[in-house]
């Protein structure tokens, strides 16, 4: 996970006083109008919005301010879309049928900035740089995050895999790029290309790749059907699941730490598995650790907190705060009521996005946003929205 370069921790107080309003890489595989607040019309002009938050539903966007929740933008949007931070101040990245597309959510409204292809799938920041992987051509765009202040689409390096496939890449600090190999039909693992796109390594022992997260010291990890790769100082490391199946197949890292954490999955015949064990996996000792959580989980529901703790947002309704080198489970901060996992993984579920010290989880049983202190476990403030939200994420700034 990457940390933000601006401190947005929040307090209750300041929260409290500020609002009133009183009360989901990627699946497992694969026009504007006013805004709404609390079901009343509210002509509030698109003024600069602090620190936004942005949620997807069913025929858009919404950009709330992040220190109150206020509900602030609509942007009419058909489609799945999908929201990760661009890795600035201002901007996030939404993803559309035709593209990758560039929203200043601080400024509430949708750029000409789109990075054009079908099947626009993983988005990741890491060492200053942006890296946008579309499935339906292979294609992968870096840019750093900072240039789209400018107004124009960012100029940066392009490559473009074999063959096109559900894929993800990265680039490290030293400009190697770390890219996935695999078809349509079958992925293998994991290629690394010196700054020149000259490949140096690669390794197609890890089955089923999928996802990725970097660690302390720069480990970088992929997950496997049957474990998951490590690369690190140039090199291609293995660690096995305990099963012969085992997919780690979400991942997220902190700088924080060297553990990363992963869920876990063993049927590989499973229409749908509701796992209650999640990975935590030691980049430094090449070891992996299985913790029971005694509840499950699905892939929006791993988070970090900013001193490296693993974060799970439970079917319990409850985030569950792991120490990241014991795998003791610290606390439990309510959040939600219990849910389950829905059959298809584009429809809604709670969602789970952390901010510096703050944790906002959606319900969309309830239209509802919640604004949590992980450090207290306390809620700061809540907001019901006019439809139920889907994917929830926001401006992340730096790597």
């Amino acid at each position: 996970m990457n940390k933000s370069i601006r401190t947005r921790a929040l307090t209750g107080t300041a929260l409290a006083l500020a609002v009133s309003t009183v009360l989901t890489a990627c699946g497992e595989d694969e026009a504007s109008s006013d805004a709404k607040a609390e079901g009343t019309a509210n002509a509030t002009p698109a003024a600069a919005v602090k620190d936004p938050l942005v949620a997807t539903f069913d025929g858009g966007l919404y950009i709330l301010d992040g220190e109150n929740l206020k509900l602030t933008k609509t942007i009419a949007m058909s489609g799945f879309n999908r929201v990760n931070p661009a890795g600035d101040e201002d901007h996030v990245i939404v993803s559309t049928d035709t593209g990758f597309r560039v929203l200043d959510a601080t400024g509430q409204a949708l750029t000409d900035m789109e990075y054009k292809g079908p099947k626009p799938g993983h988005v990741v920041r890491h060492a200053g740089k942006t890296v946008l992987f579309t499935d339906g051509t292979g294609e992968v765009n870096v840019f750093d995050p900072a240039d789209l202040s400018g107004g124009k689409k960012p100029e940066g390096r392009t490559y473009t895999s074999a063959e096109a496939h559900h894929g993800v890449a990265i680039e490290l600090a030293n400009g190697e790029l770390l890219s996935t190999l695999g078809t349509e039909e079958k992925r293998t693992g994991a290629l690394v290309l010196d700054e020149n796109n000259k490949e140096i390594t690669r390794n197609e022992k890890c089955p089923g790749v999928h996802g990725e997260a970097a660690a302390q010291d720069e480990a970088i990890a992929v997950g496997c059907e049957d474990g998951i790769l490590i690369y690190k100082d140039g090199k291609f490391t293995k660690v096995d699941a305990p099963d012969n199946y085992g997919r780690i197949g979400n991942q997220a890292g902190s700088d924080a730490s060297p553990v990363l954490l992963g869920d876990y999955k063993t049927d590989r015949e499973a229409e749908l598995e509701r796992p209650t064990r999640i990975s935590l996996i030691d980049t430094e000792k090449k070891k992996l650790r299985l913790v029971d959580l005694g509840t499950s989980y699905s892939f929006r529901s791993l988070a970090r907190s900013p001193e490296g703790e693993a974060l799970v947002l439970g079917t319990d309704g409850a985030i569950h705060v792991i120490d990241q080198t014991s795998g003791e489970v610290e606390k439990k901060i309510s959040a939600v009521g219990k849910w389950q996992e829905p059959l298809d993984w584009q429809q809604a579920r709670p969602t789970l996005f952390v901010r510096d010290d703050t944790a906002y989880v959606s319900d969309p049983s309830k239209k509802a946003l919640h604004a949590i202190d992980l450090a207290t476990g306390k809620k700061i403030t809540s907001v019901t929205l006019p439809e139920s939200t889907n994917e929830l994420s926001g401006i992340v700034a730096g790597h």
